[in-house]
């Protein structure tokens, strides 16, 4: 495994994760996949994984939908296909094909893919499918997955296979400031909601929390209005600034982020966060040396700061990564 290739699987352990994601790392020993088709290769072996985003839903179909994942990932397939059974939703059919792997599950979630195209979900499996099968193109169904629903768990899932050498997930903004204790010490199914009311009566502040609560649900877009919001109202915060930049990251075409965040710089030059997110965008394109002298400066800054202490945690990941 390359220096790089660790450093990304380690820095996806000190990133925040989405809620209700089950994240694939399908192909930390296989090198990824570059992009390429698998027509010519053999079947891997055992079965893809499913990732199935239920939020904080708590209802009972949501309850056996998480019971029937966990058996299908310990191998018990009958047991989660007879609970996988009992329901009609669109996560409740993927399972049900995935539990068959691998009779007939490739191409039921192919006519899947065909009755609900614009279903992340589905994309999401199917090209875990053809994957796992060495049959069609993988990256063109997580592809339609990104298209489909870009503001999903489901998306962000699809990119982390698409783009396997980096860092899982979307680097998120980490503001210098934290929540009341009257929002941290609700239930994590509150929080959002609770987040939402206090920016729509506060200002920047909240109203980053907020996008950073979006963030943190697997929901990117709907972050990125809210920090882009909050930039428009307060045009002379860094903070809002810098999470407006960051906000609009894309694995595909991280330049717009960079070009947005990188004149911060000599706007705010003794500004932690702006050291920091730059430190962070950088790893997440892989360029961990140009990351590690941001991280460097952003801990130099103000050696007591949030952001500063959170930098030298990063520095230590690399520091891991590289022996």
């Amino acid at each position: 495994m390359t220096a790089r290739r660790r450093v990304a699987l380690l820095v996806a352990g000190v990133a925040a994760l989405a809620v209700g994601v089950v994240a694939v790392a399908a192909f930390s020993s296989r090198g990824g996949t570059s992009g390429a088709t698998a027509t010519t290769v053999k079947p891997h072996e055992g079965r893809p994984p499913l990732s199935l985003s239920l939020g904080f839903r708590t209802d009972a179909e949501a309850r056996d939908l998480q019971r029937a994942a966990a058996l299908y990932q310990r191998g018990e397939l009958q047991a989660a296909a007879r609970i996988f059974a009992r329901y009609g939703s669109l996560e409740a059919k993927v399972g049900a094909a995935l539990a068959t792997w691998p009779q007939g599950s490739l191409d039921r979630l192919e006519q899947l893919a065909k009755l609900y195209p614009d279903e992340a979900v589905v994309q999401l499996h199917l090209g875990l499918a053809r994957y796992w099968a060495s049959e069609g193109d993988p990256t063109a169904a997580w592809r339609a997955a990104e298209d489909a629903e870009p503001d999903s768990p489901y998306a962000i899932v699809a990119g982390n296979l698409l783009h396997s050498s980096l860092p899982r997930g979307l680097p998120l903004f980490i503001p210098s400031f934290v929540a009341s204790p009257a929002i941290t010490r609700l239930p994590p199914a509150r929080q959002l909601e609770a987040l939402k009311a206090a920016a729509a009566r506060g200002g920047a502040r909240e109203q980053l929390l907020y996008g950073v609560g979006l963030q943190r649900v697997g929901r990117p877009i709907s972050a990125r209005r809210v920090f882009d919001q909050a930039a428009r109202r307060n045009p002379g915060d860094a903070e809002a600034l810098v999470a407006s930049a960051v906000g609009h990251f894309d694995k595909d075409a991280p330049a717009d982020a960079f070009g947005r965040l990188g004149p911060l710089s000599k706007r705010f030059p003794n500004e932690p966060s702006v050291r920091f997110h730059l430190g962070v965008l950088l790893l997440w394109t892989g360029q961990v040396k140009a990351a590690q002298r941001q991280f460097r400066l952003a801990s130099q800054e103000s050696s007591s700061s949030p952001l500063a202490q959170e930098a030298a945690r990063y520095l230590e990941t690399i520091r891991k990564a590289g022996r």
